[in-house]
């Protein structure tokens, strides 16, 4: 049942990040929650199995967060999330313009 309840939390924990991270804005209730998940299965590991399994989680937990969160940025998953908008209009600033029309009155007197 505590191995259960650790892979349980883990699992939680890492999902619950990776959807902090890359689809809701802020450091809000998911990424806390999912610090929380992940700290809770490391301690259960620790307390209730053994000092072993508390490292093995500890690592795991680690390591499965880094490899989401790399394998999500792999997806193309982010370029249909991102804006791909390219402006190729100029705008011409004010200070230019009053330079431009006393160019054209000198040029016209």
């Amino acid at each position: 049942m505590n191995i259960f309840l650790v892979v349980l939390l883990v699992l939680a924990g890492v999902a619950l990040l990776v959807a902090e991270l890359f689809l809701l804005p802020g450091f809000g209730i998911a990424g806390v929650s999912g610090m929380g998940c992940l700290i809770g299965a490391v301690l259960v590991a620790y307390l209730k199995i053994s000092l072993v399994a508390g490292r093995i989680v500890l690592g795991a937990s680690v390591l499965l967060s880094v490899l989401a969160v790399w394998a999500f940025l792999r997806s193309r998953t982010l370029d249909k999330m991102a804006l791909d908008t390219k402006i190729d209009g100029k705008v011409e600033l004010a200070n230019n313009k009053l330079k431009k029309e006393e160019k054209e009155e000198e040029a016209g007197a």
